[in-house]
């Protein structure tokens, strides 16, 4: 009796132990599936660029997630596994990371042959948006945002490092801020320049030279969002209305969640159908 006792304790340990496994398993051939829909879809080669808070599986610490070297190289792959006249459709779901590797994934966008069509489905801010820049079209929904690209030295943005030393005497700043002004300074006219890179195939160099400046210049803080509406204003290649298909691909990358959710409702769809009230009846809606 111990015996069998002990066995279905360490049974049920093992699957509790998998249950994630199998679950992530899952998540990912629902994935995979969904990716080849879109492609047979659109007829075009999927890249997901997707970043979430993620958790260590043991002690439970958040990691957060950026662009890095490792996404750049998978990405940059994945563009070499394309043939050159199919399309690219880059998904795009982070808050930034490395220039590095965000203008590495650009560029290699940028010179590819046939149609890039960069899908904003929440959010692409910083790098994000200077990978959305390369793209020949940036899809995005009525609450998608994208964001400035200018650069950031560690806490400090380069702009406003470098507007210290010019308006600060040269006495009172000490030799840590100097340098960083003079490397901020260099930051934002690399910058500038890969931007009007990116956007030169689909504006004049005036145009190009207009639109790096003033996501470069510091107008707004880092983490602003522009909407598809300023977006649109700003003369930025945007469409509206995502396929659905897509938020449904991101609703496959769950935020892991150890608590009680932040978010919580009813997963399915609600509509209001024809009211029945009287004229002269109040309603809740």
């Amino acid at each position: 009796m111990n015996f069998e006792v002990s066995s279905l304790f360490w049974i049920f340990f093992m699957i509790v132990a998998l249950q994630p496994l199998f679950r992530k398993r899952l998540l990912e051939a629902s994935r995979q599936k969904l990716i080849v829909k879109i492609e047979k879809m659109r007829n075009s080669r999927v890249i997901l660029l997707v970043h979430r808070q993620e958790s260590m599986n043991l002690l439970g610490f958040p990691i957060v997630r950026y662009i890095d070297i490792n996404d750049s190289e998978e990405v940059i792959r994945a563009i070499h596994m394309t043939d050159p006249d199919m399309p690219i459709d880059i998904v795009l779901h982070t808050p930034g990371g490395l220039v590095l590797a965000s203008y590495q994934i650009a560029h290699a966008l940028r010179l590819h042959r046939a149609k890039v069509t960069a899908f904003v489905p929440h959010y692409a801010m910083s790098g994000g948006t200077l990978i959305a820049l390369a793209a020949d079209e940036i899809v995005m929904g009525e609450h998608s945002v994208l964001g400035p690209v200018d650069p950031q030295l560690g806490e400090f943005p380069a702009v406003s490092l470098v507007r210290l030393v010019e308006n600060k005497p040269i006495a009172d700043i000490d030799d840590r801020s100097w340098i960083l002004a003079d490397i901020g300074k260099k930051a934002i006219h690399q910058l500038r320049e890969q931007i009007k890179f990116l956007l030169g195939d689909k504006y004049s160099e005036e145009k190009a030279g207009e639109l790096a400046r003033i996501l470069t210049e510091g107008k707004w803080t880092h983490d602003y969002p522009i909407t598809y509406a300023e977006a649109q204003k700003l003369g930025l290649p945007v469409v509206k209305e995502i396929p659905s298909e897509f938020y449904q691909l991101m609703g496959l990358y769950p935020q892991p969640v150890k608590h009680t959710p932040s978010v919580e409702y009813l997963p399915i769809p609600r509509f209001k159908g024809p009211s029945h009230k009287s004229s002269g009846e109040k309603t809740l809606s």
